[in-house]
């Protein structure tokens, strides 16, 4: 989720729109789904090590609307027109970490309703899992910095409410993060 919800007519990216039940029902600019509060759907990527034994964590960049400068460790983004939360994953994923060819699993769905500056974000997230232990190159104007953290690291740091990460990913991953951490 990040774009301008004021971007100037003409320049704005146009996102599928959801119905609450987390069917598309068309297609509207970021900045109207995000003035309105209208459902969208967004995917991202766990990246977990080859031997399962870290996971990828990143800071988003200063520059971003929507949670910038907040942590995650999905690589993720909005669903296009026409397009599967899958393949949206994956382009995601191509696009921040410069990962490719890899095999997803679905391991988390929630249909989110929060607020991030005083505009309502409703959004039907899914979230996919991968192994990688190839080079990670990030996309600059969207991620400021990553690294390799154990499972329980990232727990850690979850069970801070006063850390900066990112609302809608820990309302997706948490409790699988804290399950599988145990």
């Amino acid at each position: 989720m990040d774009s301008a919800p004021n971007t100037p007519p003409g320049t704005d990216e146009v996102v599928a729109v959801f119905d609450s039940s987390g069917r598309p029902v068309g297609s509207a600019a970021r900045s109207r789904v995000y003035a309105e509060g209208l459902w969208h759907a967004s995917a991202g990527v766990l990246v977990r090590s080859g031997d399962e034994q870290r996971l990828y964590v990143h800071r988003r960049s200063d520059t971003k609307t929507v949670f910038a400068g907040h942590h995650d460790c999905l690589a993720g983004g909005v669903v296009d027109p026409g397009e599967t939360p899958e393949e949206a994953a994956a382009r995601e994923l191509a696009e921040e970490l410069g990962i490719t060819g890899v095999g997803l699993t679905p391991i988390a769905t929630v249909a989110w309703d929060g607020e991030w500056q005083g505009l309502r974000l409703r959004c039907h997230l899914y979230a996919y899992e991968t192994h990688w232990d190839g080079p990670v190159v990030h996309q600059a104007s969207e991620i400021a910095s990553g690294w390799w953290w154990t499972p329980h690291e990232l727990v850690t740091h979850l069970r801070d409410p006063q850390w900066p990460f990112v609302p809608d990913t820990r309302a997706l991953l948490e409790d699988y993060l804290v399950a599988r951490d145990r």
